[in-house]
């Protein structure tokens, strides 16, 4: 399908599909709305829990590696948080090195070495854990998502797939269950997703589900715990 590159509200840039008239990002700001559903409302929040041992690694599984914004986000929260993450990110269509490039997140985000670390984890190979820093191992996994078959291995998952309104096949009970399964005890998955009928596809198969304030331009969120 074609993909368009367009600017949304906070300035940054995504991809638009015109044939189903869904961008990658919200269109009301790309990284407000990842800083805020994966970072605050994920990463943050896991790395707050009492539980949590400072030299113990978060591995974290994104459901659309996209662009790999919030990867870049996630490294540069990392050395923030003083973390050790172990990210995999699944994409069935990944996107090629220039539009990836196209984003110009480094320039937006204004983090040292932006630039560069945007452009390694798009450069490294696919289907092995590579390292991007002494802190931060990523791992692409070109794959659909109804193929994932981890069991027990995820303590985060960053679920940014399609809306719903165009893949209502990756918001049901099967998909969620494959979450479910691929992540260990207390682990975490959020969303920018709120229907009702993702929620309660969450619940059918044992995640506790809450409602939280969702990104500019959108009411709510899900954010989903694995008991």
């Amino acid at each position: 399908m074609k993909r368009e590159i367009i600017t949304t509200g906070d300035g940054s840039k995504t991809i638009h599909i015109p044939e189903w008239n869904e961008q990658y990002h919200s269109k009301h700001g790309a990284i407000q709305e990842a800083q805020h559903v994966f970072l605050r409302m994920g990463l943050q929040q896991y790395h707050s829990r009492p539980t949590y041992k400072k030299l113990t690694s978060i591995r974290i599984l994104e459901i659309g590696f996209g662009t790999g914004l919030n990867a870049l986000l996630t490294y540069f929260e990392a050395q923030r948080l003083g973390a050790i993450i172990k990210y995999t990110g699944v994409e069935a269509y990944p996107v090629t090195h220039k539009e990836a490039m196209a984003m110009e997140y480094a320039s937006q985000l204004k983090e040292v070495n932006a630039q560069a670390i945007f452009d390694k984890m798009h450069m490294l190979s696919w289907e092995s854990p590579q390292e991007v820093s002494e802190n931060f191992t990523l791992n692409k996994r070109k794959q659909r998502f109804e193929e994932i078959i981890d069991e027990d291995v995820f303590d985060l998952v960053y679920f940014d797939a399609f809306g719903a309104r165009v893949q209502p096949e990756l918001w049901n009970e099967s998909i969620f269950q494959k979450m479910y399964s691929a992540m260990c005890t207390h682990g975490i998955l959020v969303t920018y997703a709120a229907k009702g009928s993702v929620r309660r596809a969450m619940q059918a198969v044992g995640f506790t589900v809450e409602r939280l304030p969702g990104p500019p331009g959108k009411r709510e969120m899900l954010r989903a715990v694995k008991n």
